[in-house]
């Protein structure tokens, strides 16, 4: 159920019978058809143990289910929306940042300290993340929101990309994350408040950072 891109800060998404999405409550801004659009503060998957980490996490985000046959344009306080899709890998995200997602998706959580221990918890306290991170798996389209737009950044085998953690948005494939500290990096080339971290990803995939370093 692809999402095609209106413009920078407005997604359009079709729905057919016998499939459903789900996106952010609020965020739907027109629609044509029979289109039917259900609360639901979890998406049913994950189990239990989703909707328990969402809430210990704080990232327990209203969501609708949306069903029916017509089109859907989705956009949320003007924030720019970036389209990620997923061929059977794993994207890392924010609740907040989710605008909309296929509903063929597995979601399901990660707690921060299985990538970098006592830094990756760290992590989550620096980026306003907190212990848990949304996870959404499998072959659909993902609709992510950022701040002042969204730039995809590969990384590969042996390259490490480095960023600064209050500009990442989310990431996918096959990637591990840690945040390093680097005394005087942020004063130096960053654009944060002089806390001098970074956050490092290795792997194989991509992490989309935004031009901003606003929360949502």
């Amino acid at each position: 159920m692809p999402f095609h891109e209106i413009n920078s800060k407005l997604v359009e998404a079709r729905v057919v019978p016998g499939q459903r999405l789900f996106s952010q409550r609020g965020a739907m801004i027109a629609y044509r058809g029979e289109v039917s659009f259900t609360p639901n503060r979890a998406s049913g998957q994950g189990g239990v143990m989703s909707m328990i980490g969402r809430r210990v996490a704080g990232e327990a985000a209203p969501l609708m289910t949306v069903e029916g046959n017509g089109t859907v344009m989705f956009g949320h306080g003007g924030h720019h929306i970036q389209v990620v899709e997923l061929d059977g890998d794993t994207l890392c995200v924010e609740a907040d940042r989710l605008l909309a997602f296929d509903g063929s998706l597995e979601q399901g959580t990660m707690f921060m300290g299985s990538q970098g221990g006592v830094m990756g918890m760290v992590r989550g306290q620096v980026t306003g993340q907190g212990l848990f991170t949304t996870t959404l798996k499998g072959r659909g389209s993902v609709a992510v929101m950022a701040h002042g737009g969204v730039l995809e950044l590969p990384i590969t085998p042996g390259r490490p990309v480095h960023v600064d953690p209050q500009a990442y948005v989310a990431h996918h494939g096959d990637v591990r994350n840690k945040l390093s500290t680097a005394l005087g990096w942020r004063d130096m080339v960053g654009r944060g408040s002089g806390e001098a971290f970074q956050l490092e990803l290795s792997g194989d995939g991509a992490v989309f950072v935004q031009a901003s370093e606003e929360k949502l």
